[in-house]
């Protein structure tokens, strides 16, 4: 059975070219291991990158969008599966529900909400999932520095830290993402004392 990896990205492709460059690269490593992608259905930015190139290889690309932005007409046309949602919560629930793994690329806002309440959830132990950065060009390097100070003003254990896989080579990410192996959280969440 493949695995459904669920992409977070952003509508915007950046001012460097070597994202869309990188994020094409991924499609294709995550195709050729068989997998499904779980994306935000968007048409534009990287979202319509990575769509783009899954379906140009044949590859099978699940899209899910709140029903309040069907009208923007951003939704990517040429998607096999769309799934249309209440809110952007459902949204966030339902790509997580279905999804076998995360990995977060650049992005703005949404991207960062999603990757850090994906964490949580784990952090929660309300699920297993791989979660991961494809860290292009550095682009998280400021993100991982606040997530370390966390750790080091105590408000954040290192397990939870390392829970994060970090990788900047699309080919090692879509290896790892394969090969993982679940861990419990075991509650190291909780401070005592």
């Amino acid at each position: 059975m493949s695995k459904k990896i669920l992409i977070y990205c952003g509508s915007s492709k950046g001012h460097n070219p070597v994202y869309a460059e990188q994020v094409v690269k991924l499609a294709q490593a995550l195709h050729a291991h068989g997998c499904q992608v779980i994306f935000g259905a968007g048409s534009v930015g990287l979202m319509g990158v990575l769509a783009d190139e899954f379906l140009r290889l044949g590859g099978h690309a699940i899209g899910v969008i709140p029903q309040f932005m069907e009208p923007w007409e951003v939704k990517h046309k040429g998607l096999p599966e769309l799934h249309v949602t209440d809110t952007m919560h459902t949204r966030k629930a339902l790509m997580a529900d279905m999804a076998d793994g995360v990995i977060a690329m650049p992005g703005g806002f949404g991207t960062l909400d999603e990757l850090f309440e994906i964490l949580t959830w784990k952090q929660l132990d309300l699920h297993e999932m791989p979660v991961s950065v494809f860290n292009i060009n550095g682009y998280f390097d400021h993100q991982l520095k606040q997530i370390q100070h966390m750790v080091d003003e105590g408000f954040l254990k290192q397990p939870n830290m390392d829970a994060l896989q970090v990788e900047s080579d699309p080919e090692k990410l879509a290896d790892w993402i394969m090969a993982y192996e679940p861990e419990k959280m075991e509650k190291k969440w909780i401070y005592v004392g």
